[in-house]
């Protein structure tokens, strides 16, 4: 039968977690890390899948008010493979994907969003990539949209301050020009490659990760809650020196903020307040206090942009059911 364990920290501390440097894992395992947060009939979906796909599911389960546990347990329970972790509160997707560290034992770590789904093959793909090049301690795939076209995402470079700024104002027309200088991080509107290359990062929502480069660098930072949380992931990586690479064949179905469109508020919320702790930690000794002063002027406004857009929509959406 699947492996429940319930009762995991209240709070996101390290002081009491269980090592897992300290695990000793079989070479050429994989362990599929999924955090859950309400993903209803997603989660489901997604370790189906997988489960084919992995030596081991590990669900940890961020206080979900859901029944998505209750599917996923009456679909799988009587498959060892899939081990569940209830925490008594919502502890953010880093903490969450910690937490799935500790009570993995792969050699090999794949983050899965549960709105997400494999096609087949597409782990083993990855794993090819991995094993291939000693170097390389995460890659990540081509993420689709339902539709079937690329998603923003799955291959990119780091937002700098710069970079966001060229994107924010649309000064990405002049990178015929002048290339350098007028980069646009996303990357999905290039042609895409016929073979794995090497990116600045990839997105949280499919990465699989050698556990010997998670050795290296140590857990995810707990700081964020949710968003950027992979961007800083991707930055410390290759500040150890290990490379990232994206698979182009290696297709994920991502049905991008499936389990999110309900707080649409909250999401966009942790969102900017991310972004703030990514530039402040990586890029505060690179750019000038004025400088860091307008991104954070910047991220903000776009925040209170955002967050009235949304709040204008629920209003007429309240005032149009109160008419009918």
């Amino acid at each position: 039968m699947l492996t429940t364990i319930s009762g995991q920290q209240l709070t996101s501390s390290s002081a009491c977690r269980p090592s897992s440097l300290e695990v000793s894992s079989t070479s050429d395992t994989v362990s599929l890390i999924i955090v859950n947060y309400n993903a209803c009939a997603c989660l489901v979906a997604c370790v189906s899948s997988a489960l084919n796909q992995v030596d081991e599911v590990v669900v940890v389960d961020n206080a979900s008010i859901d029944d998505s546990l209750a599917q996923l347990e009456a679909v799988f329970s009587g498959d060892r493979r899939l081990k569940i972790v209830r925490n008594r509160e919502n502890l953010g997707f880093a903490a969450g994907c910690n937490v799935g560290i500790d009570h993995s034992s792969g050699s090999c770590l794949l983050f899965l969003n549960p709105d997400c789904v494999l096609e087949q093959d597409s782990v083993s793909r990855l794993l090819q990539v991995l094993d291939d090049h000693q170097d390389v301690g995460m890659v990540g795939g081509l993420l689709v949209n339902p539709d079937g076209t690329e998603q923003a995402g799955g291959r990119r470079a780091i937002p700098t301050p710069w970079r966001s700024f060229v994107r924010a104002f649309g000064l990405s027309h002049f990178a015929d020009r002048w290339p350098r200088l007028f980069f646009d991080f996303h990357l999905h509107k290039q042609p895409l490659p016929t073979h794995p290359i090497e990116v600045e990062a990839i997105s949280g929502a499919c990465m699989l990760v050698n556990r010997a480069a998670i050795q290296s660098v140590g857990h995810w930072d707990e700081g964020y809650f949710l968003h950027c949380e992979d961007l800083d992931f991707s930055m410390t990586l290759r500040g150890k020196g290990w490379k990232i690479m994206f698979v182009p064949d290696a297709r994920i179905m991502h049905d991008k903020g499936g389990c999110s469109r309900s707080r649409p508020l909250f999401v966009e919320w942790h969102k900017h307040r991310g972004m703030m702790r990514f530039y402040r930690k990586f890029f505060h000794h690179q750019y000038p206090g004025p400088l860091m002063w307008l991104v954070a002027l910047g991220i903000w406004l776009r925040f209170s942009l955002v967050a009235a857009h949304h709040s204008a929509l629920l209003t007429l959406r309240h005032l149009g059911f109160q008419r009918g």
